[in-house]
């Protein structure tokens, strides 16, 4: 057991996982640093962590603790200067008929029969164990934290569901899935320019976007939301300073 005493309040509690396949990079093993105990987490500390690279999965708030590896970078939006560029203008307008309704976190069938068709489509390689609805009340429905569960219809018809925690300091994207049937339709990047919409609605100054790995072609799109900031070696920093930093360790 280990404390983290540079964040501003009391310490806290963490233990060090096993090692274990990584969900990200084929052929790497991780761990992950888990704060105990999680079900007592309030808006309060989970948005002190959060601005300390943590991140939650249900009730579990973690962030990578590898062997050898940073590559997993949490990342954020800094919503009051940001510009959509000429592609997000088109998505934006594109999807403007989806009405978005936001509702508390309750199990609904039709939402899971979209996640499992989601999952089978997006994350073949890792599906194994995940789409079960246990699994999904776990991961996506048990919060201790204000989370909106959004649903986005069109004419009726479900499109998209996202999670979304309320910080003190902004909003953070828990996940998001959506129709896979409906290819180039760029469902991920209308809901992430929806979340930076409710931020400057509500005068929050962040949207955290989770991790961002560069190596990873599926996370690359994080990358297009600029100006972005990144948490590396305990402080945030722009994303072009994270950049340099990464390719001075590699020269």
């Amino acid at each position: 057991m280990t404390h983290l005493y540079d964040l501003p309040i009391q310490p806290v509690q963490c233990y060090v996982t096993a090692s274990y396949p990584c969900s990200y990079l084929e052929g790497q093993n991780a761990r992950s640093q888990v704060v105990a105990p999680g079900p007592q987490i309030n808006q309060e500390l989970y948005s002190l962590l959060v601005e300390n690279g943590f991140r939650r999965s249900g009730l579990f708030t973690y962030r990578p603790h590898c062997h050898r590896c940073r590559a997993c970078i949490p990342v954020r939006i800094r919503v009051q200067d940001f510009a959509p560029s000429r592609i997000q203008r088109r998505v934006w307008k594109q999807h403007r008929s989806l009405e978005a309704r936001s509702l508390p976190l309750h199990f609904e069938p039709e939402h899971f029969s979209l996640y499992t068709r989601y999952q089978h489509a997006r994350h073949r390689e890792i599906t194994q164990g995940r789409t079960g609805e246990d699994q999904y009340r776990q991961f996506l429905l048990q919060s201790s934290l204000p989370t909106r569960l959004v649903e986005f219809r069109e004419a009726g018809q479900l499109r998209m569901v996202s999670l979304i925690d309320e910080l003190s300091q902004g909003l953070s994207s828990v996940y998001t899935f959506y129709e896979p049937d409906m290819p180039g339709v760029s469902y991920g990047t209308y809901n992430i320019l929806w979340q930076i919409e409710e931020c400057q609605t509500q005068g929050l100054p962040w949207l955290y976007l989770g991790y961002w790995i560069r190596s990873c072609a599926k996370m690359t799109y994080k990358s297009r939301f600029q100006p972005l900031e990144a948490w590396f070696s305990g402080a945030w920093i722009s994303f072009p300073e994270l950049l340099e930093s990464l390719d001075s360790t590699i020269r």
